[in-house]
């Protein structure tokens, strides 16, 4: 058994989207749903690792949870 602290967050999105997209969404401390929220398509979309792919997965992702980016 291997001792280690676990940490909820790092899953966020695991198998959702791809690593570099998640680590963009992490470097800005966005962890949940409800923060993701707060932001706009657009806003996503700047960040460096985040592309076409990642954004349709995301959405459908967001969609199934009934969670939706910020009206602009």
């Amino acid at each position: 058994m291997y001792a280690f602290n676990y940490d909820p967050t790092e899953d966020f999105l695991h198998g959702v989207i791809a690593i570099p997209a998640r680590r963009a969404l992490e470097k800005e401390k966005i962890n949940s749903l409800e923060k993701l929220s707060d932001y706009s398509e657009k806003e996503i979309m700047q960040l460096h690792g985040f592309g076409k792919n990642a954004m349709m997965k995301l959405k459908n992702y967001m969609q199934e949870n009934q969670v939706s980016f910020k009206e602009v």
